[in-house]
């Protein structure tokens, strides 16, 4: 993240651009606590990028000591007031940031996307905050998932990969899939254990959104989409790799 960047400004919705949905709240969330959640060894935990305290709401009821790190003030201030004193959180740039111990579990969740040097960050992970049993839980939107293929076959964005407006607006710089986040992570020194994905997904989420107010989509299917991720985790919604420390 550069210093000339306006972080409170792109965690801000517009009329035209909606950057949260509902999907990521109310389904993706839990979902994403599911898949982590076997993973998770005992101890702390650190949240890199915890946004407005939502995921952090919910990472409280498994941990008892959490650090979060956030780099917008705004986000912060709103996290804080949601949160209470539980989670201490930092106002922060990942590359300024200084912690005075190690941890047992560090989370980042859609975070890795907007950062402008990824493996300069991933590697203060893995040399300095990673415990040497820890594990890191890395999850990113996926340039793969059948959403966005379909909308490259419409002609609303160029490739997969793509960077949308919106999403630049909002701060992407880029768009992983699997083997560009493994390529990263790799490159930082971390060690890659597990690779998977979370939800199956051929709607964008403005259509999830839409469909999450009827009574279509039931429980089960979303369980069912849940379940066929583990079996396809390249036409998730996320991606998401499990590491341990590697070498420095």
């Amino acid at each position: 993240m550069s210093q000339s960047r306006d972080y409170n400004q792109e965690i801000k919705d517009t009329d035209d651009h909606k950057y949260a949905y509902s999907f990521d709240f109310d389904v993706m969330h839990p979902f994403m606590l599911r898949a982590f959640t076997p993973f998770f060894v005992s101890g702390n935990l650190l949240e890199l990028g915890c946004f407005k305290g939502d995921f952090t709401q919910r990472l409280m009821g498994e941990f008892e000591e959490i650090t979060c790190v956030e780099a917008s003030l705004e986000a912060v201030n709103i996290a804080k007031s949601r949160l209470g004193g539980a989670p201490e959180i930092i106002h922060s740039r990942f590359e300024d940031a200084t912690l005075s111990k190690k941890y047992d579990n560090i989370v980042m969740t859609h975070v890795l996307e907007h950062l402008d040097d990824p493996v300069k960050t991933l590697k203060r992970v893995n040399d300095e905050w990673l415990s040497n049993n820890g594990r890191f839980l890395l999850a990113c939107p996926n340039a793969n998932a059948p959403s966005r293929q379909i909308a490259v076959k419409m002609g609303l964005i160029t490739h997969n990969s793509a960077v949308t407006s919106a999403e630049k607006e909002h701060g992407h710089l880029c768009t992983y899939s699997l083997d560009t986040l493994e390529r990263d992570a790799k490159e930082a020194g971390l060690k890659v254990v597990h690779r998977s994905g979370v939800f199956f997904k051929a709607l964008a989420n403005f259509q999830w959104d839409q469909l999450l107010n009827t009574d279509i989509v039931s429980d089960d299917y979303l369980d069912g989409c849940y379940q066929l991720g583990q079996i396809y985790p390249d036409l998730c919604s996320s991606i998401f790799l499990v590491c341990e420390k590697g070498e420095q």
